[in-house]
This record gives C-alpha cells, sequence and structure tokens, in this order.
C-alpha cells in the first residue's frame, strides 16, 4: 500500500483525527507516503507528513480551510451525537463540490444503509461520491482497555462489565485491523465502492470476555446482566448523556437477540492477514488489567 509519487500524491483529510481510530489511519497513511490532513478541535502532537486543521461539525466555518485541497475524506461521526446527519451530510456535500473524489465512512455495524443517522449518510455516500467505501466495524476491543471508556474503567474500579446484552455475542474487532482497512480503502488504486462489515475472528459474550479477562489479570471480572433501565442508568451514571444512552441500551438489546453474532473476512480480503483475536490483544495489555501503576499513568492504548 503506497501513495503515489511527487505531485500525484493524494491529499487524505482525516476528520477525527485525534481519535482512536483516526490516529492510527493517520500513521498508516503518511507511512505509505500520502499527504495527510488531521482535522479536530484540538491539535493533536505534531508528526512528521502530517498536518492539521481546526475542525468542528458544529462550525462551518471551520469546514473550508479543512477541505481545501483534499481529494479523499476518512469521515468520523460527532461524538455522543444520536443522529449526526444533520451535521455530515452538508459536509459530504461541501467535500464534494470542493473537489474531493473518495470518500470512505466510518459507520457501525448494526447502522443499515438508509437507517436514521448514519445509515442516511452511507446513502448519500452511494449515491452521490464518484468513489466511496463505507466501514461498519463491529465493537471496539480497545473499549475494554481505554480508560475513557465505561467498560475500561469498570473493570479496573469494580472489577465488573455492566450490559443489557445478556448472553448475545459480538465479533469484537480490533481498531488497528479497521485502521488498515480503512488506509486500504482511501489509497489503494481502485476504489472499493462498497460497505465493509468489519469484526474480529470470533464472536464472543460479554460473559466470555469477562472470563478472558479474568484469567489474565489473575481477579475475578464479572459480567452483570442488567436489565434495559438498569443498563441505561449505569451509563447516565458514567457520564453518557440519556439520549445516547437510551440508543446504546437499544444497541445492547438487539446484540441481546443475536443481531451481531456474526464473524466476517473483510479484514483477511482486504489486508491479506487474519484479524486480531481479543485474547492476544488483551494478553499484549495485561498490564490494564491487572492494574499495575505504569499502565494508570499511559494515555488510553487505541
Amino acid at each position: 500500500m503506497r501513495a503515489r509519487a511527487g505531485s500525484d500524491r493524494p491529499l487524505v483529510l482525516i476528520t477525527g483525527g485525534t481519535g482512536t481510530t483516526g490516529r492510527a489511519v493517520a500513521a498508516r497513511l503518511a507511512a505509505a507516503g500520502a499527504r495527510v490532513r488531521t482535522a479536530s478541535r484540538t491539535a493533536p502532537a505534531a508528526r512528521d507528513g502530517v498536518e492539521h486543521a481546526r475542525f468542528d461539525w458544529a462550525d462551518a466555518a471551520t469546514h473550508e480551510g479543512a477541505l481545501r485541497g483534499a481529494d479523499r475524506v476518512y469521515l468520523v461521526a460527532p461524538a455522543m451525537v444520536e443522529d449526526p446527519s444533520a451535521l455530515m451530510l452538508p459536509f459530504v456535500e461541501r467535500a464534494l463540490a470542493s473537489g474531493a473524489r473518495r470518500l470512505v465512512l466510518l459507520s457501525a455495524s448494526p447502522v443499515a444503509e438508509g437507517s436514521p443517522g448514519l445509515g442516511l449518510v452511507h446513502r448519500a455516500l452511494r449515491e452521490r461520491a464518484p468513489e466511496w467505501t463505507v466501514l461498519r466495524p463491529s465493537w471496539f476491543m480497545q473499549n475494554f482497555i481505554d480508560p475513557r471508556h465505561p467498560h475500561a474503567a469498570a473493570i479496573a474500579g469494580r472489577g465488573e462489565l455492566t450490559t443489557a446484552t445478556g448472553g448475545g455475542r459480538i465479533g469484537f474487532v480490533d481498531t488497528d485491523d479497521i485502521a488498515e482497512v480503512a488506509a486500504r480503502a482511501l489509497l489503494d488504486g481502485a476504489p472499493h465502492n462498497t460497505s465493509h462489515v468489519i469484526t474480529g475472528p470470533e464472536a464472543l459474550s460479554y460473559d466470555d470476555v469477562a472470563a478472558i479477562v479474568s484469567r489474565i489479570a489473575g481477579r475475578a471480572i464479572r459480567h452483570v446482566r442488567a436489565g434495559e433501565e438498569d443498563a441505561r442508568a449505569y451509563l447516565v451514571r458514567a457520564g453518557i448523556p440519556s439520549p445516547y444512552a437510551a440508543f446504546l441500551v437499544s444497541l445492547d438489546l438487539a446484540i441481546r437477540d443475536g443481531a451481531e453474532d456474526r464473524v466476517t473476512d473483510v479484514v483477511q480480503r482486504v489486508t491479506g492477514r487474519a484479524p486480531r483475536a481479543f485474547g492476544d490483544l488483551a494478553r499484549a495489555h495485561a498490564h490494564v488489567f491487572r492494574g499495575e501503576p505504569s499502565a494508570r499513568r499511559g494515555g488510553p492504548a487505541a
């Protein structure tokens, strides 16, 4: 995966450039020789080969500068917004009008094309963008090790995971695998022009996750099977706005009913290598689950 040489190198704009996948995508593109511009409300640490533009989904005055000269765009929705389409659809139109040809959207596995929110953005890309890809990853493995996430915080603090998923299973995926697929979609010579449901190699329940983490941490971690209202209240106490917490619990209920019990071959097919298993990631971050001081001083692992 290499960008074109010389003045033909594409300029790739990465919205959410300081986020979990945005940072990883930017690093891969820069290493491949692409010109990279990250865009976010706060500036990231300086990196060779990466420029930065201030960007706020809710502030249209920041959009023109971010898009200037970009012919490829990685779209990451604003955080904790239940329906991001009102902010994203005008930006998509502006990106196309400014000359961007290839748009890659980070969506999510439960979001079908045309459904409210990101599903509407998905449909707009297919209908309007000359070249497009929609990434629909399953739940991030990094949710269990990033201290900003309620799951990671609860494991570290109480030794618990609380969900309304019951025994439902999920094809948890490493964000590095998502970033690799995204980088290919942005730089491959031929556009993908499709939607990719991205999973890890196995579907696990939260009971399974708790058992794996317990073995690695050397202490008991349990999955609390909460009801709908208790799960919503738990997320609100963790700092998630109530409407968005309700949305997340609705996804839990769909998982409980089997909606995410699947694995796909996308990572292998697009990148040429197998996706990372959760046990491998958990062992690599055993210090996080054991609560070692070096882990508490460190930043997010994603």
